[in-house]
């Protein structure tokens, strides 16, 4: 057995395209956190560069296609959400409706934030949605309350130590998941029986 386990494909979603909002640096900062010398190869998954369909196409659509490719090669997502009107955008959820069972024995992370709730409306929600796409969400994530007191006007966060943990905590519980489900997969096809 390899002493150099393969890296773990993360693809990181972006919840919101709203422009101007706070989105952009927390995503900045998730992909910070995850980048280096760490287990992860990332994938930004940025709706602005998908160019996907407002509508869901009913033949072949190449930007769907292309979708469905890089998720059907990641081990596992991180879904970066706000909180909108106690819900989550629906951009999102078109991203996530246009894939079927590429996101099947996989796990998914959340970073969240709103306002008082942190977006944990949202991840719930979202929890539901994935149950039914047959992927496995992680307990423990991030949460960013009342998200515009969190980042300086730089985009910077003012207190970064407690996000910091918690986001450790979350991806090193992501990276097992990620391993042990891969490694299922790969000795019995989701969804049959064992030989």
């Amino acid at each position: 057995m390899s002493s150099h386990p393969q890296p773990i494909r993360l693809a990181l979603i972006p919840g919101s395209t709203r422009e101007g909002g706070r989105g952009d640096a927390i995503v900045r900062w998730a992909c910070g956190q995850i980048a280096g010398e760490g287990p992860f190869l990332l994938d930004l998954l940025d709706s602005d560069q998908l160019e996907l369909p407002a509508r869901y196409p009913r033949g072949p659509h190449a930007s769907v296609s292309a979708l469905r490719a890089r998720i059907a090669q990641a081990d596992a997502f991180l879904v970066v959400t706000p909180e909108y009107n106690r819900g989550y955008p629906a951009p999102l959820k078109q991203l996530i409706d246009l894939v079927g069972e590429e996101w099947r024995g996989k796990p998914v992370g959340f970073v969240s934030y709103g306002g008082i709730s942190g977006g944990l409306r949202a991840v719930e929600q979202l929890r539901l949605v994935f149950a039914e796409l047959h992927a496995a969400t992680i307990r423990d994530g991030v949460t960013f309350a009342n998200v515009w007191d969190q980042f300086d006007e730089a985009g910077k966060l003012r207190d970064a130590d407690p996000a910091e943990r918690a986001m450790a905590t979350m991806l090193a519980q992501l990276h097992w998941w990620a391993s042990t489900l891969r490694a299922g997969r790969e000795a019995v096809p989701y969804g049959r029986f064992a030989a």
